[in-house]
């Protein structure tokens, strides 16, 4: 088991969940909001468990990938593009459940996530995968899956400062903070 491949996994249940509320009429209000509740709750979930186990690692190993220097860049961009996800969703609640609003507020939602999910995949997977051995990425994955088990009801989203969060979850090569 790889955390990177748990990630991509992810990455494609959130494309398939999009694609379906694109499928559904909007007459059909409780499928809608039942998908989009689903939906919202693995973007939550989803991105406190990338900040607990796979971005703390890539700020300690990565190298830097897909166009940006260094894990700290990635790692700050990644956190930033969180913030603005969560702060999307949010936005869905204000609008009526198949509204024309709501699925513009939805579609927001899916532009922040589709424009992260690319970044990471070419960033942040590559770069953990490229210095972090399988193990290392084996013991990763099960901490993730098990966050990801143990909330499958969600997670109270809040933002998080990215220099903040980079600055508290770096450790230098001897292990210090």
């Amino acid at each position: 088991m790889d955390i990177t491949q748990l990630i991509l996994d992810d990455h494609h249940e959130q494309r398939r969940l999009f694609a379906i509320l694109g499928q559904i009429d909007r007459r059909h209000a409780e499928a809608l909001a039942a998908v989009w509740v689903r939906l919202s709750t693995l973007l939550e979930v989803h991105a406190e468990a990338e900040e607990r186990h796979f971005y703390p690692m890539l700020l300690n190993v990565g190298t830097g990938a897909g166009g940006k220097p260094d894990a700290d860049a990635e790692t700050e961009d990644a956190i930033k593009d969180h913030n603005e996800i969560r702060d999307a969703i949010a936005k869905v609640a204000w609008h009526q459940v198949g509204s024309d609003a709501w699925f513009a507020a939805v579609a927001d939602v899916d532009k922040a996530n589709g424009d992260h999910m690319a970044e990471e995949e070419r960033e942040g997977l590559p770069d953990l995968r490229g210095n972090a051995d399988l193990q290392v990425r084996h013991n990763l994955a099960i901490a993730f899956v098990t966050f990801e088990a143990l909330y499958y009801q969600g997670v109270r989203p809040v933002d998080k400062d990215p220099k903040a969060f980079v600055d508290t979850n770096k450790t230098d090569r001897t292990g210090a903070r």
